[in-house]
């Protein structure tokens, strides 16, 4: 059983907002630094669509730039992906992930965990 659930995908029209949520399946207590969001399509490799690291240097794709904003609820334990305007492309699964995995020091872009995902589609 993955640590991660997503949820709150659907499908929606170009120009409209959608709120996909990301909570713990079983005790974990989610940090406001070193979550993430991913985006996976078919025939495309996972990209990132927002990412923290452990100094909660956040990074958004481009064609999501302020469009999309992630947050994290401490007292709900819930992590969001706030998505506004929406286009076309960007239809896909999006998953969620957490706790950042440092490598002889250095962080790479690699989670500990990930959600199965929930699928958003955006119809024109």
């Amino acid at each position: 059983e993955r640590l991660l659930v997503e949820s709150g995908g659907g499908s929606v029209q170009a120009g409209g907002s959608l709120t996909v949520s990301c909570e713990p399946s079983r005790h974990y207590v989610f940090r406001r630094k070193c979550v993430a969001w991913f985006r996976q399509t078919p025939g495309k490799q996972r990209e990132g669509v927002v990412t923290s690291d452990d100094r909660n240097r956040i990074t958004y794709e481009d064609s999501v730039k302020g469009r999309f904003t992630i947050s994290v609820d401490t007292t709900k334990n819930i992590l969001y992906l706030q998505m506004n305007e929406l286009k076309p492309e960007d239809t896909g699964t999006y998953s969620c992930a957490s706790e950042c995995i440092y490598r002889e020091g250095q962080w790479h872009g690699e989670y500990a965990y990930y959600g199965q995902g929930t699928q958003v589609t955006v119809s024109s």
